[in-house]
């Protein structure tokens, strides 16, 4: 298996900048004094603002399950012996999805208008491949199949030279068993394809662990990062009975739903002065042996181009109504304090509700004026246009400065922000049905007496690369072999006194129980069930999860997705009882 640390060869061609040699077993990758990152050395080049309207993605169609058995499918009828409790949720529908290349239009003006080449899905029908990917609508109690052909052209033909077109695609943080999660390990290369069997029940049959706002996105073991930024990644929405997708229908939660329903996928890209995306310190040329060459940062890679769903600052018309807005930072390492702000306002902006956190709905909406978000974190936001006139417009912008590296937030906000999209209000068409309800998800009780272990996980930085306990992923090796059935305890603890890792666990939801040693605040939006933990420098969080429902492997990692490919992730295991560490 090529690792990134095997790929990358360690020298002064390209960007020019000098690299301390590497050590033996792990490359040392440390900037000089007065490094300068590339959007300073090569910022991209200059564009209009809010001139093109929002990408909004289409809504995945499902194929005949006969489909599947054609060549345009894959060849072959899924197998329900690769899959655990196949036959207990059979699917009821099944999905095609080709990862292709292809070119990417962010934006009108030249050299944008040319179109970027990026990567990203089709599926049966479609002229061309999007990024994001389409949509999913799903059902809690509907179980689907999902197929990925990797189509990706073979390494040293593509057009997007950053990335491997090694592919495994992870459903980020869905209730699903190993050998479906898209795990760094089960990655496919161009011609192959992986079969992902997602059962869409909640952790444990509870109902108070039904999530709302998924998405999927690479997880290519030392390529995340990349593979991510040339495109691929989508949403995933699941709904039930209460979030149902119908804000007329009583005895739901009235979400706004339909059009009003949008999700907004955030990422910041650096241009080359042709208007292609570009990675930070890449060297183009080819090595030898057909793999990428790199001066690589390990620390964080950061553009100077704000997108929302691949779009550079886009425009959206909105009626003066509300709207459901699932914003989500799909990285690869940027970090956002986002408020929204009517032109010739306060700074301070204007009151929405936050209902969700990382895909789960809250006990209760949170009125406030900003959130934050870490890589993968998301939050689902209520905002009600209907207060403003026709004619007003509004911005979201992002007012949290990040360091020049990348590793983190500087604890600076700036006075003005970065304008990231702006919100054109128009008259409503028709009375507005949705509602922000009073009470949502009740949070699952906290059963202390199921704890069987705690594990404490320090997360830290060793001679350029990053670290969980001192040691780097390595796939073939366990780190903790947690009982099915069992819960436990974690503490993350930041070794760091100023780089930011927003940590990620799959397969199950955690609550926070302490931050620092101190409880969180029934009304802190991390008082709910969470994917994703922000750890800030010197931080500590301590929290309570279970384990339930399938056995295998999963991982746990940063999901700034250059620290998780410079080996800041550990694999952890789902075993039997009594076979646990």
């Amino acid at each position: 298996m090529a690792t990134r640390r095997d790929v990358l060869k360690i020298g002064a061609a390209g960007a020019g900048y000098g690299l301390l040699a590497p050590k033996v077993g792990k490359a040392e990758l440390v900037f000089p004094d007065g490094f300068k990152p590339s959007i300073q050395e090569a910022p991209s080049p200059p564009v209009r603002p809010f001139v093109v309207p929002l990408n909004v993605m289409p809504i995945a169609k499902p194929v005949d399950e006969a489909f599947l058995s054609t060549e345009a499918g894959g060849g072959l009828p899924s197998d329900p012996q690769r899959h655990q409790r196949y036959d207990e949720f059979k699917p009821q529908k099944f999905y095609v999805h080709y990862l292709e290349e292809f070119l990417w239009r962010y934006h009108v003006d030249p050299p944008y208008n040319q179109g970027s080449w990026s990567w990203g899905f089709r599926e049966p029908g479609m002229p061309q491949g999007i990024t994001p990917g389409l949509t999913f609508h799903a059902k809690y109690g509907e179980p689907v199949f999902v197929r990925r052909l990797n189509r990706l052209p073979p390494v040293g033909a593509g057009k997007v030279r950053f990335a491997l077109p090694s592919t495994t695609i992870h459903l980020h943080n869905a209730h699903t068993a190993s050998e479906s999660d898209g795990i760094p390990q089960d990655y496919t290369w161009p011609g192959e394809y992986w079969d992902h069997h997602y059962g869409n029940f909640p952790a444990g049959f509870d109902k108070r662990e039904i999530m709302s706002t998924l998405w999927y996105h690479d997880h290519r073991m030392d390529f995340t990062a990349p593979n991510v930024y040339a495109g691929l990644n989508g949403f995933y929405l699941l709904f039930d009975k209460k979030d149902a997708n119908d804000e007329t229908k009583k005895g739901t939660y009235r979400l706004p739903s339909g059009k009003y329903d949008v999700p907004l996928i955030l990422h910041d890209v650096q241009f080359d002065q042709n208007g292609q995306a570009v990675w930070d310190f890449f060297n183009p040329e080819p090595t030898g042996n057909d793999l990428p060459s790199a001066l690589y940062t390990t620390h964080g890679m950061i553009g100077d181009r704000f997108t929302v769903n691949r779009i550079i600052q886009p425009f959206f018309i909105v009626e003066a109504r509300k709207y459901r807005f699932r914003v989500l930072n799909g990285g690869p390492s940027r970090l956002y304090e986002l408020y929204v702000q009517k032109e010739g306002g306060s700074d301070q902006g204007e009151q929405f509700f936050v209902i969700s956190t990382d895909g789960n709905l809250l006990p209760r909406p949170i009125e406030t004026n900003n959130i934050r978000l870490g890589v993968a974190e998301r939050h689902d936001i209520i905002v009600d246009f209907s207060k403003y006139k026709p004619g007003d417009k509004l911005y979201l912008v992002n007012r949290m400065e990040i360091r020049e590296d990348g590793a983190g937030w500087t604890g600076r906000l700036l006075d003005q922000g970065n304008q990231i999209m702006r919100f054109d209000v128009v008259a409503a068409k028709a009375p507005d049905p949705s509602r922000i309800p009073d009470h949502m998800r009740a949070l699952p009780p906290i059963k202390k007496r199921l704890v069987r272990k705690e594990r404490l996980f320090v997360f830290d930085y060793d001679n350029g690369l990053w670290t969980i306990n001192g040691k780097l992923m390595d796939p073939n090796r366990p780190d903790a072999l947690i009982e099915q059935g069992s819960a436990e305890i974690w503490t993350f603890r930041n070794a760091g006194n100023t780089w930011m890792h927003p940590i990620h666990s799959h397969f199950e939801e955690f609550q926070i129980l302490e931050i620092n040693g101190k409880p969180v605040d029934r009304h802190d939006v991390r008082h709910a069930r969470k994917d994703v933990v922000m750890l800030g420098p010197n931080e500590e969080v301590k929290f309570y999860s279970r384990w339930r429902d399938f056995l295998g492997k999963h991982v746990m990692h940063c999901h700034n997705v250059v620290h998780e490919d410079h080996a800041m992730m550990i694999r952890w295991d789902i075993v039997p009882p009594g076979e646990g560490d």
